[in-house]
């Protein structure tokens, strides 16, 4: 599995739906960063596109059985329709992934800890790292987690800020991506910035629908963009394809 197609590039397995435009906004990714003259250049993926899921947001409270056994399923059958790698547009979901990659035999390219090595590699006098997430996310610390092993520090919003980006975030899930979103955005994320962050991640893939490059004046880690970057990599075989998983 480890091994590049003769004259092709390998298959990506979608583990998505959740939401379902920053699905598609990650595929869109992936498309413009391929470098393709016509459409036999491009990456084949094969999408799940699950808006399905059981409630994130809930699980990391309480039984989170349900998610677990969904993103199971979901990872296996990718696996048998043909994926030579799985990833997955949803940084909150990797709260609950571990079942899933311990369940398949093809690598599973982690959202969270490549957009911290993305920071270790293009920002490594970047030591401050604030942190834009669902509730569940930073509940479960997985961006947290990731940092402090890269030793760099989180700053994470405020109670009151946090409670404004799940709002916001609820309204980008409903389709409301509008210029008042994206200041408010914004606005938090001016404020981890003014809390000492020297840098700021987008740490869900709602967020790079109304937050860009230009907005702050740190560096915006968009996790969206490094997946998708990271992504066209492995499947043209620009990188070498991790290890599988077996913890």
């Amino acid at each position: 599995m480890n091994t590049k197609r003769s004259g092709d590039t390998r298959i990506v397995g979608v583990i998505g739906g959740m939401g379902p435009e920053a699905t598609v906004d990650f595929m869109s990714k992936v498309i413009a960063l391929t470098p393709a003259r016509c459409d036999d250049d491009h990456i084949r993926m094969i999408v799940d596109n699950n808006p399905k899921m059981p409630d994130r947001q809930a699980a990391i409270k309480g039984d989170d059985s349900a998610v677990r056994a969904a993103l199971v399923e979901m990872a296996r059958q990718l696996q048998a329709a043909g994926a030579d790698f799985l990833v997955m547009p949803c940084n909150t979901a990797h709260a609950f992934v571990d079942d899933a990659i311990r369940a398949i035999d093809v690598p599973f390219v982690h959202i969270v800890e490549e957009t911290v090595s993305e920071i270790e590699r293009e920002y490594p006098q970047v030591l401050q790292v604030g942190i834009l997430a669902t509730d569940a996310c930073l509940i479960a610390g997985v961006y947290q987690h990731a940092l402090q092993t890269a030793d760099k520090k989180p700053i994470l919003p405020g109670t009151d800020d946090q409670h404004e980006c799940m709002h916001l975030i609820a309204r980008i899930k409903a389709g409301d991506a509008n210029e008042e979103v994206r200041k408010r955005m914004v606005g938090l994320a001016e404020r981890l910035i003014e809390a000492g962050a020297n840098a700021v991640i987008a740490g869900c893939t709602e967020i790079p629908l109304v937050l860009g490059n230009n907005d702050i004046k740190v560096p915006l880690i968009l996790s969206t963009d490094v997946l998708a970057k990271r992504t066209v990599a492995l499947a043209t075989g620009v990188a070498e394809m991790p290890d599988i998983d077996r913890s």
